[in-house]
């Protein structure tokens, strides 16, 4: 009996010894050798382990898990396309634009100087000097090579052709007024003094015979009056204005400006616009000075429109974004470039108690086996 007793203690713990150190090995063979051993040409059978001879089927496979169970295009909805996720990012881009272009801490010339431009007022002015030159000059060519009827339109020539009648009476009214006023009458009395003057001794004597030539004065008064107060010299007014006038618009404007210096003018044209721009000066206040309701208008309209819109648009995209991305090869390159001992180590360390109870439980069913055949064999 104690022979027996022994066998089977002894059967028991050579069953024990072999199940747990096959399991430990065989936990071992998942990893390791890590590379093919060779002698010679012959491979050593079981060379490399389980894990590192399939790692490309198993880079492979984990990519296709990933893609078609973990990172599928609708758990990226859920993650990252849910109405909450929206409604804190449109929150964060309000905040993040009020702090942000509607403080008054900073200047427009302060974001232009971030952005590279300090030099800005300098630039715009020299750019409206050019555009101000440019565009005189362009009057000036104009002025000299079209005429002043194609200058003016057709309404504007009417009514200057209609206003040459009134201007005529407008003429001769304040002729009339001035002839009949006292310094009308001495500039009447010089006329005939001067005219009688230059006839010589034939004036002497004419200026003899009537005596003084106030006496005339009058007789010329009212002579003058009578013409300016003749139908016939209206007319005759009127057709030499409207003949001169139609003389005047087939000729170029720049004819009766010849002799004027335009240089001094657009010199001060210049300055009179850069000193109403004050582009230096305006450029000193916030983007809030020029635009209060800015901030309300971007907080409630753009911001939610564009967010909405830029959403939507992702989500479209999500699925083509997806599928540039290749996830499935990022993984599976991921995976067969990453070193086996650090697969190992991460394997053994999560899993370390579990493979321990692997090896215990191989340890105990070895035992029970080794009893069980130390029973059979005492019996047969």
């Amino acid at each position: 009996m104690d022979n027996f007793l022994v066998t089977l203690l002894f059967m028991a713990i050579i069953g024990a010894a072999i199940g747990g150190v096959t399991n430990h090995l065989a936990i071992k063979m998942l990893f390791r050798p890590h590379k093919a051993i060779y002698i010679k040409n012959w491979r050593v059978p079981f060379t490399p382990g389980l894990i590192p001879k399939r790692r490309d089927e198993l880079a492979k496979q984990l990519g296709l898990t990933v893609v078609n169970y973990l990172l599928t295009p609708e758990t990226f909805r859920k993650k990252f396309f849910s109405k909450d996720i929206q409604d804190k990012v449109e929150q964060f881009v309000q905040i993040k634009v009020d702090e942000t272009f509607f403080t008054n801490d900073k200047t427009i010339q302060d974001w232009l100087t971030l952005a590279g431009f300090s030099n800005m007022p300098s630039t715009i002015e020299q750019k409206v000097e050019a555009i101000v030159a440019g565009q005189f000059e362009s009057v000036k060519n104009t002025l000299s090579t079209r005429t002043i009827r194609t200058l003016l339109s057709e309404d504007i020539q009417n009514t200057i052709e209609a206003k040459i009648p009134v201007a005529v009476g407008h003429i001769l009214e304040k002729g009339e007024d001035y002839f009949l006023s006292p310094a009308g009458e001495l500039t009447i009395k010089g006329m005939i003094d001067d005219f009688l003057s230059s006839k010589g001794s034939l004036g002497g004597m004419i200026n003899m015979f009537l005596g003084d030539s106030s006496s005339l004065v009058g007789k010329v008064q009212r002579e003058l009056v009578k013409f300016l107060q003749a139908p016939g010299t209206t007319s005759l007014l009127t057709n030499i204005f409207t003949q001169e006038w139609e003389k005047l618009k087939d000729r170029p404007a720049m004819d009766y400006l010849g002799d004027i210096d335009f240089e001094p003018i657009l010199a001060n044209l210049q300055s009179y616009v850069k000193e109403q721009l004050a582009v230096a000066e305006r450029l000193q206040h916030p983007i809030s000075y020029y635009w209060p309701s800015g901030s309300t208008w971007m907080r409630e309209t753009v911001v939610p429109q564009m967010i909405e819109k830029a959403f939507a648009r992702a989500e479209d995209k999500l699925e083509d974004v997806l599928t540039r991305l290749n996830l499935q090869e990022v993984v599976r390159e991921q995976v067969d470039s990453f070193p086996v001992s650090k697969l190992e180590d991460l394997v053994l360390g999560i899993s370390k108690r579990e493979f321990k109870m692997i090896t215990v439980l191989g340890a105990v069913l070895g035992g029970l086996i080794g009893i069980v055949q130390g029973l059979i064999v005492y019996f047969i």
